[in-house]
């Protein structure tokens, strides 16, 4: 069966599990290396990217998380998990993976008051996913490897890069789960390739 990890050390955890499950695939609890090794795909949940860092740097999952990234195995970020993937962060002189090839701004939509839900159209997925924001970033600019699945209000805010995807919201937070879905396929699909190889 196709395993899908959550990086467990901060953030909303429990929404993502529960939305791989409803997927049909098993969600497995990252918080360590051996359990890394276990999985086939891993999403970086939102929560506070500034400490996420630190616990990766704490758990010693930094290093492996970037090599599960450029070993090809899919991963997904949201909200601050995006931040974790991007190249380039706005006002920040480091990346933390830095394996998206992006630029990412923090806290675009504003603070915790400013969160906010709306309609958003996402390419190959929905016309209308119901989107949650929660002090989110934004993706300023892209490198040409990297497609735009959404923009809100003229802000790009979902992305795909090869075996990478990242979006500024928060899919784990509704009951809709066709971005985990979406995700899961691309899991699926690089399986599929790995297997063929």
């Amino acid at each position: 069966m196709v395993k899908i990890g959550v990086l467990a050390l901060q953030g909303a955890v429990s929404e993502h599990v529960r939305s791989i499950e409803a997927c049909g695939v098993e969600a497995i609890i990252v918080k360590s290396t051996d359990e890394l090794n276990l999985v086939d795909g891993l999403i970086l949940p939102g929560g506070e990217s500034t400490t996420m860092r630190k616990l990766m740097d704490r758990h010693d999952i930094l290093t492996p998380v970037i090599e599960f990234a450029q070993a090809g195995k899919p991963m997904f970020g949201t909200c601050a998990g995006l931040i974790l993937l991007a190249k380039e962060i706005v006002g920040y002189d480091f990346a933390h993976i830095g394996v998206l090839n992006a630029t990412v701004e923090r806290n675009s939509f504003g603070r915790q008051v400013d969160s906010f839900e709306t309609q958003l159209e996402v390419k190959g997925i929905a016309t209308d996913f119901p989107a949650v924001f929660i002090r989110a970033p934004h993706i300023v600019e892209v490198e040409p490897n990297v497609e735009i699945l959404a923009t809100h209000e003229g802000k790009i805010v979902m992305v795909r890069q090869g075996h990478l995807l990242g979006c500024s919201f928060h899919p784990e937070l509704t009951v809709d789960h066709r971005i985990t879905a979406y995700f899961t396929e691309m899991v699926k699909e690089s399986l599929a390739k790995k297997a063929t190889v």
